[in-house]
């Protein structure tokens, strides 16, 4: 299968071989705290995060008094919608986000949950379109999106591939780029519904990079996703395990985001970097002798003396006969005389 076509958010090049790109999703664990929102950007910069994803939630432009609360939320908000007026930003606010994002080095990507929303982004200043599970089939923010040329994210957390295949028409429609996450919109996300068959089938569907947008609260897919030839991983964050919000018990810390960030540069290494085993070989010769094993006798025998199985065993180090030679020896005649113990040299045998 040919590579999809690699193309780029922002500077950094996404698919054909390049270096994973690691988001870290704050979401909402910020709250409604402004400052926390800020100390999100300084924390996963330090852990090694290629770009820090928000969510743009406008109450007014999105939401009813009606929508139930995914999770209890401790009381604090009557209502889903109180949550989302108390936990928004204003755009001045999100514009200061966004340039504090860009000064610690990272791409500053918000999911637009309202054609609002995507204008505010627009203004703010995104280097691709984040779309999230829910917003699949909100097609009025599809074509907002499309029209500005920016890359699209596709998340499918809760879509059978009916649903996607009609989503991923509607970005080839207008050409732009994509990429498909696997997604499985359970928080936290059980081993055995994580996915990562998806990868290869969304890569062979669709014909474009893919990534997985982990909800597990671990490392663990980010790095099996990678391995199997992921182009990005998505991940929710916390600063702590002791913090409040929906999303904890999906959220890895930003400790163990430095340990995914570390594992995936590894990987990346390793990936680049095909090994040549004839020439390690080659290279560890002298490791080689001192771990292998040569052809060996077992007793002080004259010179004409002809071997025996009982004469010869295998002894470190590799530096005679090798031990494929053994069976041929039985019944050779020695050159010289050799001690016991002593390692085999061709021209020790006739």
């Amino acid at each position: 299968m040919d590579e999809p076509s690699p193309f780029q958010i922002g500077v950094r090049t996404v698919g054909g071989g390049a270096p994973y790109l690691l988001v870290a999703e704050v979401a909402q664990a910020h709250d409604g705290s402004l400052g926390l929102a800020h100390a999100f950007i300084d924390a996963v910069a330090d852990a090694g995060a290629d770009a820090v994803k928000f969510q743009t939630h406008i109450a007014a432009a999105e939401s009813s008094p009606r929508e139930p609360f995914r999770v209890p939320m401790g009381g604090q908000d009557a209502s889903r919608y109180d949550y989302w007026v108390r936990t928004g930003f204003t755009e001045a606010q999100w514009l200061a986000l966004a340039e504090h994002a860009r000064t610690r080095g990272l791409l500053f990507l918000s999911s637009p949950f309202s054609l609002e929303a995507v204008e505010w982004l627009s203004r703010i200043g995104v280097p691709a379109w984040k779309i999230a599970s829910g917003q699949i089939s909100d097609v009025p923010v599809f074509e907002r999106v499309a029209a500005t040329g920016l890359p699209i994210l596709l998340s499918t957390g809760m879509s059978p591939l009916e649903e996607i295949d009609r989503a991923v028409a509607r970005v080839r429609a207008h050409r732009l780029p994509l990429l498909v996450f696997q997604t499985t919109s359970v928080y936290p996300t059980p081993p055995e519904q994580v996915g990562l068959n998806m990868l290869e089938t969304f890569r062979g569907r669709y014909g474009c990079p893919v990534g997985l947008s982990d909800h597990s609260g671990t490392i663990w897919p980010g790095l099996a996703a990678a391995a199997l030839g992921a182009d990005m991983v998505e991940v929710h964050v916390t600063l702590s395990r002791e913090m409040f919000g929906p999303d904890l018990p999906a959220s890895v810390t930003t400790a163990e985001l430095r340990q995914l960030a570390d594992g995936l540069r590894w990987m990346c290494r390793m990936r680049h970097h095909p090994v040549d085993k004839d020439r390690v070989a080659r290279e560890l010769e002298d490791l080689r002798q001192m771990f292998m094993k040569s052809v060996v006798v077992l007793a002080d025998l004259p010179a004409g003396s002809t071997l025996a199985a009982e004469h010869l065993s295998l002894r470190k180090p590799g530096t005679g006969l090798t031990p494929e030679r053994l069976p041929g020896l039985v019944g050779r005649r020695l050159r010289r005389a050799v001690r016991s113990l002593e390692v085999l040299q061709a021209e020790d045998v006739e």
